[in-house]
């Protein structure tokens, strides 16, 4: 069992509380675009700033490469943090110096300390042990709540709580594996939706989800390498092509549960650039699917009507594209409305999750996790790196 901020001994006051924190969020012309992640970090901070805890932050931002790059700092996070959070917010970089050291030495209470990007450094992603010991010496003790980071057995995720006691997860952790651990002893009928790219990526997981969900709905270019798997001509869609015998393997575990697409919206390129819907088996050698048709929008819809469960992990087409986006936010009003009616609803992450903040519609869903990868992992292994080290820390 994981250690929770419940679980931490009293007498906090004072102490450094090292906060691994996911602030991975986009940036526009050096301002913040999009605050969710930085807003889920909150009632974690504000649980230790009410017990005169003075925390510290480590969290990553993009991929740098092990190096300084100025797009990619820390800066404008701790500005739009400060604007959120009732206290003052300090930056100090590099996130291993003696800057940051003594910044954190020299905190007071009702500051915050965010450290420059822990990727900048190339031990991160190595899960280098002088770095993490480096990055210990900021707090006295640890909290993850870096849900989004959790798979990663990263310097600033699994180094530093091998090292620092008591470490513990945070409030956001806590909540999405409450959410996630629902899906274990769903209500019925649970349905589970997949979209997305490959399947290699959530092969496992769909495995897993065969024998227990009572209805799998496949959109996005998975679908075209299901379609495949079958004979269907699917022209110039994204197949994964060295997926095709794993899908046929899930088809056949799955049978009559698992439901394609019957119709496609697809780009026409035969005689220029043309947009229309076509039936799964009227689809020609210049054409590329790539939204769900709306029949099968529909279809789809119609599945998730009076559904007690819900897991929903990738879009149902390109939704960046307008003219692609109309099966996502099908299955995203559907959804919402399947919560309405008493279900329990869970978006795992990534593109499905933006489509849904996109929509609109992220506070009529039961929970949207801030982490795809995570989620993913989590729910086909019941174990992640990052909780591992915090379990192995309460058992010592």
């Amino acid at each position: 069992m994981t250690r929770t901020l419940r679980d931490l001994p009293a007498g906090l006051a004072g102490k450094r509380g090292l906060v691994r924190v996911d602030y991975n969020v986009p940036l526009d012309a050096g301002q913040v675009a999009d605050a969710t992640r930085i807003e889920a970090s909150l009632p974690t901070l504000r649980w230790l700033l009410r017990r005169d805890v003075r925390p510290v932050l480590l969290s990553h931002l993009g991929r740098p490469g092990g190096q300084p790059d100025p797009a990619l700092s820390l800066a404008p996070v701790a500005s739009a943090l400060a604007g959120l959070l009732e206290a003052e917010v300090l930056f100090s970089a590099p996130c291993d110096g003696e800057e940051a050291l003594r910044a954190s030495r020299e905190l007071g209470t009702a500051q915050v300390l965010l450290a420059e990007n822990t990727r900048f450094l190339p031990g991160e992603t190595a899960n280098d042990d002088a770095l993490a010991g480096r990055l210990a010496r900021l707090g006295d003790f640890f909290v993850n709540d870096a849900f989004g980071t959790l798979h990663r057995a990263h310097a600033s995720t699994t180094g530093v709580p091998a090292l620092l006691s008591p470490s513990a997860a945070g409030l956001l952790i806590e909540r999405e594996l409450e959410a996630l651990g629902a899906l274990d002893r769903p209500g019925r009928p649970f349905i589970v939706a997949f979209g997305g790219a490959k399947i290699g990526d959530k092969i496992e997981l769909m495995r897993r989800f065969v024998e227990r969900a009572d209805l799998i709905l496949v959109g996005g270019a998975m679908a075209n390498t299901f379609l495949r798997a079958l004979g269907i001509e699917t022209g110039t869609s994204l197949v994964e092509e060295e997926a095709l015998d794993l899908a046929r393997s899930i088809l056949v575990a799955g049978g009559e549960r698992i439901r394609l697409p019957t119709d496609v919206t697809v780009l026409d390129r035969s005689g220029g650039e043309s947009v229309e819907s076509v039936a799964v088996g009227a689809i020609e050698p210049e054409m590329a699917a790539l939204d769900i048709g709306p029949e099968s929008r529909a279809r789809y819809a119609e599945a998730l009507d009076g559904c007690a469960a819900f897991f929903w992990n990738g879009p149902m087409g390109l939704f960046e594209d307008p003219r692609f986006a109309a099966g996502t936010f099908a299955v995203a009003e559907a959804a919402a409305e399947a919560t309405a009616a008493g279900g329990f609803t869970v978006i795992g992450g990534g593109d499905s999750a933006a489509a849904v903040r996109q929509a609109g519609l992220r506070d009529r869903v039961s929970h949207v996790c801030t982490g795809g990868g995570a989620a993913l992992e989590y729910l086909s292994s019941g174990r992640l790196p990052g909780l591992d080290v915090l379990a192995e820390r309460r058992r010592s």
